[in-house]
């Protein structure tokens, strides 16, 4: 492909399992992307795409834009300011369904060294507040504008174009990424204090894992009363006890093992596990995001981490 020199050159770090559809919305909206992966198996998955693929994120240095997409706060830290802590080849654990699965390897100053002053470095990984706002400062002395942008929706919406952006950045930040961040989906604006797009991200994992975990234990209770599990969800999935994650969930519950993996148990053990120590760090007692998460745990005990998240039925099935 000929690159002309005034499209938006995009560095996107991370193409793990929603990394990776992620990117390649980006590309098709018109950005010069460079897909950046530790992991070969994903930097294959993203050339079978059509999309350039890097093991490094040298490309960096002349990005307009450098979007980061890794599993935890640490593989954040790493690839942001610099460090060969992560040795890992696939560092993202917790799956197939793991946002970071295969992130990118660090530059040994990191990438907020490497990038121009004036451009932009968007952190879309679920991380929390504390793991982004530790890289206002940074960010700053370089003159990099720093934009907070967890997203939801999973695989499939982000294979769409249709996830949700918790966005909290200066509004200069906001409007100057405004077309990439649409290229992903919808910008839920959440203000302007780095770390709020985190914190509202932990609210809306609270929901998730409590709602799957809540359709898991209806679906079990009527197996368990003698009834077509089938016949239940449908008859309840409408109405007033109908949600997202039963009506999404709930047939994938049924399958059983062998349902197609879209966001894994080892993702919400990571989540529940964060959002409760946010909520620790609050002061604030959860105790039904603590029951959800038991559950998460139990399953990953199992050897179900790397399951469908549905899978966490299975722990009322034993």
């Amino acid at each position: 492909m000929t690159e002309n020199p005034s499209t938006p050159k995009v560095t996107f770090v991370g193409v793990g399992a929603i990394g990776l559809p992620m990117a390649a919305r980006v590309a098709a909206a018109g950005f010069d992307l460079t897909a950046v992966d530790f992991s070969a198996a994903q930097r294959t998955a993203a050339q079978e795409q059509g999309l350039r693929a890097a093991a490094s994120a040298a490309s960096a240095a002349e990005a307009d834009a450098v979007i980061v997409m890794v599993a935890t706060g640490d593989q954040l830290r790493s690839a942001a300011l610099g460090s060969h802590s992560q040795t890992s080849e696939n560092p993202g654990s917790e799956g197939p369904g793991a946002a970071g699965a295969g992130a990118g390897e660090p530059e040994s100053a990191g990438l907020i060294a490497a990038m121009r002053p004036g451009t932009s470095l968007i952190v879309m990984s679920t991380v929390g507040p504390e793991a982004v706002q530790a890289l206002v400062e940074p960010a700053r002395e370089r003159g990099i504008r720093l934009v907070d942008a967890p997203v939801t929706g999973g695989i499939a919406r982000a294979a769409l174009g249709s996830l949700r952006l918790f966005v909290s950045a200066d509004p200069e930040g906001i409007q100057e990424n405004r077309e990439l961040l649409e290229s992903m989906g919808t910008i839920v604006e959440c203000g302007t204090e780095i770390g709020d797009g985190q914190a509202f991200k932990a609210v809306n994992q609270l929901l998730c894992s409590v709602h799957i975990v809540a359709a898991a234990e209806a679906l079990a209770l009527a197996q368990r009363l003698g009834l077509d599990p089938a016949q239940v969800l449908e008859a309840v999935a409408e109405g007033a006890a109908g949600s997202f994650m039963l009506s999404d969930r709930g047939p994938r519950m049924l399958e059983g093992p062998d349902a197609q993996v879209a966001s894994a148990v080892g993702i919400f053990v990571k989540d529940a596990s964060l959002v409760s120590d946010i909520a620790g760090a609050h002061g604030f007692e959860a105790p039904m995001l603590e029951a959800a998460r038991a559950k998460y745990l139990e399953a990953a005990d199992a050897g179900l981490a790397r399951q469908d998240d549905s899978q966490v039925i299975a722990t009322y099935q034993r």
